[in-house]
């Protein structure tokens, strides 16, 4: 099939997802339904490794304070751990809370019973074809996000917005 590469995949990736996509993202033992955002950011932190506020917000392509109130609700639900950097005071680094990994393991973002009943109906040959192919989209978008990032303003004294208004 010929045609716009870019085009073919956003006709297909939405049968993908709406195929495989969890429902809901819920705490198993409180049963609080968390959004979408929410489930992506405990998605990217573990328990033990932090990472730190700005390098998450540069890797999920939104500005540091966007992150930092999306964080801000997950430390108040008791999901994520915020805690100054050793190396770094100035910096904030994030872990997942055991409740956040509890979480994070209960869902994901796709089904796995439903990703297993897709490539189910594949041959062997077909899904090493398919993963190896979505290994290379993976690769590419983790660049793509990485040189897209929005990038912090720094403002001068003599640069600050003015936000007088007559």
């Amino acid at each position: 099939m010929n045609g716009d590469p870019a085009r073919r995949l956003m006709d297909l990736y939405p049968k993908i997802f709406f195929a495989c996509h969890t429902r809901h993202v819920r705490d198993p033992r409180t049963k609080r339904t968390l959004s979408a955002r929410q489930a992506s950011i405990l998605e990217h932190l573990d328990e033990r490794n932090a990472r730190p506020l700005m390098d998450l917000a540069k890797h999920m392509g939104v500005t540091p304070s966007t992150m930092s109130l999306s964080i801000e609700r997950l430390v108040r639900l008791g999901y994520v751990r915020r805690t100054r950097d050793p190396k770094d005071a100035r910096r904030i680094a994030l872990r997942l809370s055991p409740a956040g990994e509890r979480v994070r393991e209960a869902n994901s973002v796709l089904a796995p019973a439903r990703v297993r009943g897709l490539l189910g109906r594949l041959s062997a040959l077909e899904r090493t074809k398919a993963i190896d192919g979505l290994a290379l989209l993976a690769r590419a978008a983790q660049q793509f996000m990485e040189q897209t990032a929005p990038k912090p303003r720094r403002w001068g004294s003599s640069q600050r917005p003015n936000h007088d208004f007559d």
